[in-house]
């Protein structure tokens, strides 16, 4: 009992690695056959609530030096940004996941993939579907849009930035993809709009600390693209029979 107790606990621990292995994998396969050869009953595990990937918390944020050099980055885009030059950017990463969702079925948008963290991308948000990214990107765009309203009226925003508070549904299905597209289109109405971006109120980001109406902007193009990135992955490794 003891070595079958070992066995299960060792093809859990190989399955954790692997988001496209949640299931069933070549090790496990592996395992199984050995079992059955030295005659060691052995059940392949099913991931269930309480095995559950062990992630860091929302809002743990990113490591520091990856938060100083993106902050020097988004200082550096903003120093030269204006709204024109950021519509095409925002734009370019919204076509860009549009091409990536195109053709796939439900089961590979709405499946839940543990995923290597990247750049900018909390430990938190590495175990999403895809449509949950995009119920994220949803939440986070329309907050940016009515921050960058109210500071261009020179009214501070009434809530501070959370990065916990944008987690999105975990149940969400293609409903969402509505609302994802009205928040681009809001943010796409701001930057077209001709408005003075570069307000002196400012509000900051968890992050990246005091910004103007024209930072958050430029924060929103890089924002995509981060989970342009992430939705990319999330297709890459989910698991086979999907399409």
């Amino acid at each position: 009992m003891a070595t079958a107790v070992f066995v299960t606990r060792f093809w859990q621990i190989l399955s954790l690695g692997s988001p496209v292995w949640l299931r069933v994998n070549a090790p496990g396969l592996a395992l199984l056959a050995i079992c059955k050869l030295i005659g060691i009953p052995f059940r392949m595990p099913t991931l269930t609530p309480h095995s559950l990937p062990q992630l860091a918390p929302p809002g743990a944020g990113i490591p520091a030096v990856e938060r100083i050099i993106a902050g020097l980055l988004l200082s550096l885009r903003r120093r030269f940004a204006t709204p024109a030059s950021i519509n095409p950017q925002f734009e370019r990463e919204q076509r860009a996941i549009a091409a990536l969702c195109a053709g796939r079925d439900e089961h590979a948008l709405s499946t839940r993939v543990l995923i290597p963290r990247l750049l900018g991308l909390e430990d938190s948000s590495r175990f999403w579907s895809v449509w949950m990214t995009l119920d994220h990107l949803r939440i986070v765009n329309e907050a940016i849009a009515n921050a960058v309203s109210e500071l261009t009226l020179n009214r501070a925003p009434e809530n501070a930035a959370s990065t916990a508070a944008v987690k999105p549904t975990e149940n969400v299905g293609s409903e969402v993809v509505a609302g994802y597209q009205s928040s681009c289109a809001k943010l796409a109405t701001i930057f077209l709009s001709g408005v003075d971006l570069r307000s002196k109120l400012r509000y900051p980001h968890p992050w990246f600390g005091p910004l103007d109406a024209l930072g958050w902007c430029v924060m929103s193009a890089m924002h995509m693209r981060i989970h342009r990135a992430q939705i990319g992955r999330i297709l890459r490794d989910v698991p086979k029979g999907s399409t």
